[in-house]
C-alpha cells in the first residue's frame, strides 16, 4: 500500500486522483464522504481500490466513535490535521494486513447498507400509503 496523501481541503480546490474527504470539525468530526464538507481534510490516492478499501476503514472508525477521544476545543470540537495523520496511518497498515477479511468484511457492510437502504424505502412507502388512507377522513 502506497502512502496516503492527506491534508486540508480548500474550498473550491479539485483533486485528478481518486479521493474523499473526512469532517474535521463537530461531533461528527472523522466522518467520511465523496462530497466535501467546509471543514474537513482530503485524501488522495492512486488508485480508486484502494481509495474504497480506505473509505471503508475510515466509516468504520467514524461508526465506533474512534475519533471521539481526539477532539480538542470546548465550543466546536475538532479534529486537528496531526492527530488524525498520526492515528489514522498506523491504523489502515495494520487493518491493510488482513486484506483478505477487509474485503469479506467490506462486502458485507455493503450489502447491509444495500439492505438498510430498501428497508428506508419500503418504511418511507408505508408511510406515504398510512398518509394517503387518513387523508381521505379529512375530505369526508
Amino acid at each position: 500500500m502506497d502512502t496516503i496523501f492527506i491534508k486540508t481541503h480548500q474550498p473550491g480546490a479539485h483533486y485528478a486522483k481518486p479521493h474523499f474527504f473526512v469532517l474535521s470539525k463537530g461531533l461528527n468530526s472523522g466522518k467520511p464522504d465523496n462530497q466535501p464538507f467546509t471543514n474537513s481534510f482530503v485524501l488522495v490516492f492512486q488508485t480508486e481500490a484502494e481509495k474504497e478499501d480506505i473509505f471503508w476503514i475510515a466509516m468504520s472508525l467514524w461508526k465506533s466513535k474512534f475519533w471521539m477521544p481526539f477532539l480538542r476545543g470546548s465550543v466546536i470540537p475538532f479534529l486537528s490535521l496531526y492527530e488524525f495523520k498520526k492515528e489514522f496511518n498506523p491504523k489502515v497498515t495494520r487493518l491493510m494486513r488482513e486484506h483478505e477479511l477487509h474485503q469479506k468484511n467490506v462486502k458485507a457492510l455493503k450489502l447491509l447498507q444495500e439492505q438498510e437502504n430498501q428497508y428506508n424505502k419500503n418504511i418511507h412507502l408505508i408511510n406515504e400509503l398510512k398518509n394517503a388512507i387518513m387523508m381521505r377522513y379529512r375530505r369526508k
